[in-house]
């Protein structure tokens, strides 16, 4: 007989935008239980959180933090006994620039956020995502940067390149854990907005008019539709589609997408 509990998943960078979007569909729509780590917890987090009291509980920890994350993943399994989903959706963009004046330093903190802090999470979790009788599942939130080569954008292209890399990898080295890296689109959020007052002074003006237009013209995703997407994948993603990078509005995501 199948398990009736509600399945836990853990979402980093939870607090806003499409971490945020996820946390609540996850709760209002798919029944789940959430753990949600986040940097700092904001006023939308916190009325989600009075909302939700028996099945969200928050976390205020920086991904980068390897000790304090890795805590908070031990907790999250010893407060729920279980967990079946993770979804690493924490990042950063910072540092802007071309290659011949980068910052190493800041790209060393830029990978510390957006690829180290996932080795972190995946060996905090995967003993728990082997032992999940629902299947356990790990969703990537990546990005068509992983893939493309927009200038000044070398940190990013090359983090989200990587975490594609480690999906792929994680994927033939546990058969029995579900994994993709899922390109969410031009997501609507605040790294959309600082892109458009910022990016300017670092990007060739027809990347930065890409932005600014898509904006204007109303074409930005709403963090709601591929948030539900990677909602959806965290609970019930298809072993077919384990280690492959995916665009959210793909036909292989159709069954994910709200109805």
């Amino acid at each position: 007989m199948a398990s009736q509990r509600k399945p836990v998943v853990v979402v980093t960078g939870a607090s806003k935008g499409i971490g945020l979007a996820v946390t609540r569909i996850l709760l209002e729509s798919l029944d789940a239980v959430v753990v949600a780590i986040s940097r700092t917890k904001t006023a939308e987090l916190e009325d989600l959180s009075k909302a939700h009291i028996s099945t969200l509980s928050t976390v205020e920890c920086s991904v980068a933090d390897a000790k304090g994350l890795t805590e908070a993943m031990a907790s999250a399994e010893k407060t729920h006994k279980h967990i079946d989903g993770i979804i690493l959706n924490a990042g950063v963009l910072d540092p802007l620039g071309r290659i011949d004046s980068a910052d190493v330093d800041a790209w060393k903190s830029h990978f510390d956020v957006n690829f180290f802090s996932l080795l972190t999470a995946l060996k905090a979790t995967l003993p728990a995502l082997r032992r999940s009788e629902l299947g356990g599942k790990v969703v990537f939130v990546s990005s068509g940067a992983a893939v493309g080569g927009t200038a000044a954008w070398g940190a990013y292209n090359a983090s989200k390149a990587a975490m594609n890399s480690l999906c792929r990898t994680l994927a033939q080295e546990e058969p029995d854990v579900v994994s993709v890296a899922l390109r969410p689109g031009m997501v609507d959020t605040g790294m959309q907005e600082a892109l458009r007052s910022e990016g300017r002074a670092h990007m060739k003006e027809q990347d930065h008019t890409r932005f600014t237009e898509a904006y204007s013209s109303g074409k930005l995703v709403k963090p709601e539709d591929s948030g539900h997407v990677i909602a959806a994948l965290a609970l019930k993603a298809d072993k077919s589609l384990s280690g492959q990078f995916v665009s959210w509005d793909s036909d292989l995501c159709a069954a994910y997408r709200k109805k």
